[in-house]
């Protein structure tokens, strides 16, 4: 019987050991991002990152009292990343779809995003789908826009160009060689419309698609559960406080992009 217990002891010892072993204090959250979507993320002129996303970021490391480190990556590489741990979590206004959701885990929501069609205010179409046949529409590579105008846009007849950041969007719909992008409604809002070169388009009404979900979170590995709940606790903090309140007044002036 003593003999049980010594090793039943040792067993329990063991098991103790590994859990303190695996589990991981967060002194520092390694965040990949691509910084050419302004102004959810992009490259300042001294060469530091901005934008609604990276004040955010910043403002969750500060309440959990860790470093916040910022890596570059493409928006189409970020999961591959992810997984290989280049870095600990996507700020990178990333969607949350059931396909991701079979790769990553994601945190509670950090804001909403519709998606929409930008075209001309000239133009005649671009407010249902069959309106784009034969057109040329731009996307973000990598995108949810693009993997939704390919199976849904493309089978209709449009002719889809995926780039690799949105402002090559708005350069080749200003000079004619698009007829519309499909994108973050707010994006094009924010970086676009109010813009003296966006004068002349408008922004359709937001597609209704089950491919387009609203929801943007931070990208997590399903493995990493302590830091979903340390990013979830950060989240609720700068909501508690008013922060979130504060960034998304510098960004968006009056809209509520948090709750539907």
């Amino acid at each position: 019987m003593t003999s049980k217990r010594i090793r039943l002891g040792a067993l329990l010892f063991s098991l103790c050991a590994t859990a303190a072993v695996q589990a991981k204090e967060w002194t520092e959250i390694r965040f990949g991002v691509f910084p050419q979507y302004p102004p959810f993320e992009s490259v300042a002129a001294d060469g530091s990152l901005q934008g609604f996303d990276i004040e955010l970021g910043n403002a969750i490391c500060t309440k959990l009292q860790v470093k916040c480190t910022w890596v570059h990556n493409e928006f189409d590489g970020m999961i591959p990343a992810l997984r290989a741990r280049k870095f600990d979590a996507i700020m990178s206004s990333m969607a949350v779809t059931p396909a991701r959701l079979k790769q990553i885990a994601f945190s509670d929501r950090l804001y909403l995003s519709p998606t929409s069609v930008i075209v001309r205010k000239s133009a005649d179409f671009g407010d249902t789908p069959e309106s784009l046949k034969g057109k040329q529409i731009g996307v973000l590579q990598g995108s949810l826009q693009e993997a939704y105008a390919r199976a849904k846009l493309s089978p209709l007849g449009a002719q889809v160009k995926a780039y690799q950041s949105q402002d090559q969007n708005y350069a080749d719909l200003l000079n004619g060689r698009l007829d519309a992008t499909v994108t973050d409604k707010l994006e094009a809002q924010l970086n676009f419309l109010t813009k003296p070169e966006g004068a002349n388009f408008k922004s359709g009404p937001a597609i209704k698609d089950p491919t387009l979900p609203l929801d943007i979170a931070i990208g997590l590995r399903t493995t990493d559960i302590e830091l979903k709940a340390l990013l979830d606790k950060g989240i609720a903090a700068i909501h508690a406080d008013g922060t979130y309140a504060l960034i998304q007044k510098k960004y968006v002036g009056e809209l509520d992009i948090y709750n539907e």
